[in-house]
């Protein structure tokens, strides 16, 4: 039996707090929240600690739509296999990648995957997240001078990080209906990946600015 299940002697099963979040699979403060607001049943110790009956959280599980660290996991795979699709094609290649030699790809692609990565966690929190916004910061700044070293136009840099972001948006707006997701999640996530890239256009843009260009 889990550490974390307890049991009374009317043979039902209570879950911690943590027990309980995990087997929903979402945060803690997430369903300290739905029990606060009433929305799940709650026993409450003296002590002051949360217990949740087991049958009831895995009945909330079975009709429960995907966590939210399973959907953004499923639109992150589709917005990466949705921008390698679209890259390798040559008809819709955009002309700020055909000007670039291997070298160059290989440095835009890992830049594209550090923000990839800063998206996915600041997605996931359940709150804002200073420290993240800055290393999105930081990426834009890299992602600028990049751009600068191989003669890029400001304008041309904009275009690239706007694909980004646009297969970033497609991807959530285009994820599956058997995710159930709600409509506040949908734009929560939509929220949440404006923010991450909006900081990034603007270093870009800082970037240009900065050095006169």
């Amino acid at each position: 039996m889990d550490h974390e299940a307890l049991q009374d002697d009317s043979a039902i099963i209570y879950l911690s707090l943590s027990a309980a979040s995990k087997l929903l699979g979402v945060h803690s403060a997430t369903l300290r929240r739905w029990a606060d607001t009433g929305a799940i049943p709650v026993y409450v110790t003296p002590g002051g600690h949360r217990r949740f009956a087991r049958s009831d959280i895995e009945a909330l599980a079975a009709r429960k739509p995907l966590s939210t660290q399973a959907l953004t996991s499923t639109w992150a795979r589709k917005a990466l296999e949705q921008t390698r699709t679209e890259l390798a094609q040559a008809s819709q290649r955009p002309s700020w990648l055909a000007n670039l030699d291997n070298e160059a790809r290989d440095k835009w692609r890992r830049i594209g995957q550090q923000l990839m990565g800063v998206v996915l966690r600041y997605v996931n929190m359940p709150e804002e997240d200073v420290a993240l916004l800055e290393e999105a910061r930081a990426i834009g700044q890299a992602y600028a001078r990049n751009a600068r070293q191989v003669g890029m136009p400001l304008t041309a840099a904009i275009e690239a990080a706007l694909f980004f972001r646009d297969s970033l948006v497609e991807a959530a707006m285009d994820l599956p209906e058997e995710s159930k997701m709600r409509p506040e999640a949908s734009a929560r996530l939509l929220r949440r990946i404006s923010q991450v890239v909006n900081v990034v256009q603007l270093a870009v843009a800082a970037g240009y600015e900065n050095n006169g260009l």
